[in-house]
């Protein structure tokens, strides 16, 4: 079992739009540290409500950036309803002057769109991606959203992708009902240098929000990434959530 995430990386915000500003901020900080140290930024962001943190914004290192996906289904490109990329593009990227944006080729064969997506990754230089000493690569940035199963990117819960040990750092993702998905693995969402999961917001359906999946992502006791997937991020991640997602945390983790 993973060991409980560290109070000191859990900040509670006060609601849906102190989150976005809290997220938005961290974005910008590791932004100006990594145009500071070596002239680019390497961003990844996930599908789902996390990309509406990013929305109408318009930052001055967007020409610096490089920015990939941490999860996308294999659909074509312009699927506003169902690719990423298109709902990023409307919410966000077509405001992103000069922005290097990683795309899929839009087929629906996940495990040929994984394996170029891996190849597009690898190819860009150290000076763009860099690279740890175990040869995985380091985005300065990596933005994930958390399902209520735990999942993050598209590695849900029981299922082998989990445990992906091998020299690619995208794995397809076929679950037999919808489209088919790619993803980061675990280890390479571990290895960038900051990870910010973030989780927000209330509805009739789920009036207590995010609280059960945080209790179980950040602190439970009887999870694991294969029965939760975000237990894999606690040693690494900055956990970004209001205050009705925090709830159900013990008193270690209050505001």
């Amino acid at each position: 079992m993973a060991a409980a995430a560290p109070p000191s990386r859990v900040q509670v915000a006060a609601d849906t739009a102190a989150v976005s500003a809290a997220v938005l901020a961290r974005v910008d900080a590791a932004a100006e540290a990594a145009i500071k140290a070596r002239g680019k930024f390497a961003l990844g962001i996930p599908g789902g409500s996390v990309m509406k943190m990013l929305s109408g914004s318009a930052p001055a290192w967007a020409e610096k950036t490089t920015l990939a996906y941490v999860n996308h289904k294999a659909v074509p490109m312009d699927d506003i309803d169902l690719a990423t990329h298109a709902k990023a593009s409307k919410l966000f990227l077509d405001n992103w002057a000069g922005c290097t944006t990683i795309v899929m080729g839009g087929s629906a064969d996940a495990t040929a769109e994984a394996s170029a997506y891996d190849a597009a990754l690898k190819a860009l230089p150290e000076d763009v991606l860099p690279r740890g000493d175990d040869g995985l690569p380091m985005f300065d940035m990596l933005l994930i959203g958390l399902g209520d199963d735990g999942h993050v990117g598209s590695l849900y819960p029981g299922r082998s992708e989990i445990d992906y040990a091998g020299d690619s750092w995208v794995v397809p993702v076929d679950k037999g009902k919808g489209p088919a998905s790619i993803s980061l693995s675990l280890p390479v969402m571990s290895a960038a240098r900051e990870v910010v999961v973030a989780a927000c917001g209330v509805s009739e359906k789920s009036p207590a929000g995010k609280s059960a999946a945080m209790l179980k992502a950040i602190e439970s006791a009887d999870e694991s990434p294969a029965s939760f997937p975000a237990c894999g991020l606690r040693g690494c991640a900055t956990w970004v959530i209001d205050e009705m997602a925090a709830s159900k945390l013990s008193a270690a983790y209050a505001k």
